[in-house]
């Protein structure tokens, strides 16, 4: 048994010379035993105690790129095993140059596992650092000291971060595993662990002002709060000693917050209700007409997605239409108009059908959802995808619009169509492009939503995405001249 001890600081060459040294000399993984400095005085690995390599055992090993940066980010994990880990991935990468790919194989899937959690230590260094003032000004500089705690050796690993940041000051950042400091010149580090310095600063107040200030009680999640920050950086954060009383008046705050909550409604909500005053009252339309059915829509209060919205916006075309083509939900220019397929999404479909030799005025649009759900952010009303709940409770008004218009062709535009139409959880790129038969007299056709295409920010991807949407309107043109 061969037996090498590292200093284990996350240095790549420290462990590839002795690994080179023992593959070169044929020595299998089971031979070898590896140890930690710091668990064993001395460094045990002696090149002259090497049996001679022999001439097969000479040939030098090779191992892909993503070897190497895998490597770098383990030896960063403080875990004793993770040498012997990498010397057996690196003998069996001579047999399997592929075996990285695995990510069902015992070993790769724990070398991944310790760069996860080496990755995630660095992160969070760079999010927990807290720098405090020491000393006076020097030449126009000013000087800063830090304390954190890593789980892993990931000092040298984050250290140019904080130099690229704060390239500005003089630093220190220490802890448990080593340190590193910079002072304008030079980034020096050291392996020798540190104490924990008792130091504040004025800076400390600043940041517990700034953490109430954007502390929301209506968006509290705990189990989401403590894995981005997790209790044991709690010690070393000034913050940290008001998130308690911070968590347990978030429910009182929540309902304050609700009540004080703005009656008035938004500046459009008055000019429509304005307008609406100035046009004479309809007559009221005949029971069991698309028009009586729609008069009925504007007051749906079946799903708490009515509050917010403007209008209840229906679908529209002829009564007598064979296509009824089924989108997701208005949008903010629909909201508004109170009509469907009038914003961008809309124009873009006009086009399309345009182009497939589709005349609009000859089908029924509508949406799976009749109201606009939306997330208010400064003057914008930014799009949200409503929830299956919100989609089942509105299946009531698509089912009697499909029982008035009795179409032969339906079109599903988009996922959320496709599982109001269907009531599965179907992937809309397993079932596009494809006719299927809903029962003996109806059709049902899936595509994407325009909207899709809309937000694709790679050129050459939404081209093809275009004309591939393109081919699915002359699709729905033949079954339509097929049905006629």
């Amino acid at each position: 048994m061969r037996r090498v001890v590292l200093a284990g600081r996350g240095e790549l060459a420290e462990w590839r010379d002795a690994a080179r040294a023992f593959a070169v000399a044929g020595i299998l993984p089971e031979e070898i035993e590896w140890r930690e400095k710091r668990a064993e005085p001395g460094f045990a690995f002696q090149h002259d105690a090497m049996p001679p390599p022999s001439a097969a055992a000479c040939k030098p090993m090779t191992v892909p790129p993503a070897f190497i940066e895998l490597a770098e980010t383990v030896l960063c994990h403080s875990d004793p095993a993770r040498f012997s880990l990498l010397y057996r991935l690196l003998w069996r990468l001579q047999l399997d140059r592929q075996l990285l790919e695995v990510a069902s194989d015992e070993d790769v899937a724990r070398a991944r596992l310790m760069a996860k959690n080496v990755r995630r230590d660095a992160h969070k260094m760079t999010a927990f650092v807290r720098f405090k003032e020491v000393g006076a000004v020097s030449a126009g500089r000013r000087k800063f000291l830090a304390w954190f705690e890593p789980d892993h050796h990931i000092v040298r690993r984050t250290a140019p971060f904080f130099q690229r940041r704060f390239t500005d000051m003089d630093w220190l950042i220490a802890t448990p595993r080593g340190s590193a400091a910079w002072d304008g010149e030079r980034l020096t580090m050291s392996d020798a662990p540190c104490e924990k310095p008792n130091l504040t600063d004025a800076a400390d107040e600043l940041w517990r002002t700034y953490y109430a200030s954007i502390f929301n009680p209506a968006r509290l999640k705990l189990k989401a709060m403590q894995a981005e920050m997790p209790k044991k950086y709690w010690k070393n954060l000034p913050e940290a000693d008001l998130i308690p009383g911070l968590i347990a008046s978030a429910e009182s705050k929540v309902r304050a917050m609700a009540a004080r909550e703005a009656t008035q409604s938004l500046p459009f909500h008055d000019r429509l209700q304005e307008a609406a005053r100035g046009i004479p009252a309809e007559p009221e339309a005949p029971a069991g007409t698309l028009e009586a059915l729609r008069a009925e829509a504007a007051g749906c209060t079946r799903c708490p997605l009515h509050a917010k919205a403007t209008q209840t916006v229906f679908g529209e075309g002829p009564l007598d239409a064979e296509v009824m083509l089924v989108g997701e939900q208005p949008g903010d220019q629909e909201d508004i108009a109170g009509r469907p397929f009038v914003g961008p999404a809309g124009r873009l479909l006009d086009q399309v059908i345009t182009e497939a030799g589709i005349d609009r005025s000859m089908l029924y649009v509508t949406n799976a959802v009749k109201h606009f759900k939306y997330e208010p952010r400064g003057k914008r009303r930014i799009h949200q995808k409503p929830n299956m709940g919100e989609v089942k409770h509105c299946r009531w008004w698509l089912n009697l619009e499909m029982a008035l218009i009795k179409p032969k062709l339906v079109v599903a535009m988009g996922a959320t169509a496709l599982a109001a139409l269907t009531d599965t959880k179907q992937r809309l790129q397993d079932v596009r492009g494809k006719a299927i038969a809903i029962d003996e007299r109806r059709t049902l056709f899936v595509t994407v939503h325009p909207s899709y295409l809309l937000r694709i920010p790679d050129e050459r991807l939404k081209a093809d995405e275009l004309a591939r949407f393109r081919e699915d309107m002359l699709t729905i043109q033949r079954l339509m001249l097929a049905a006629a």
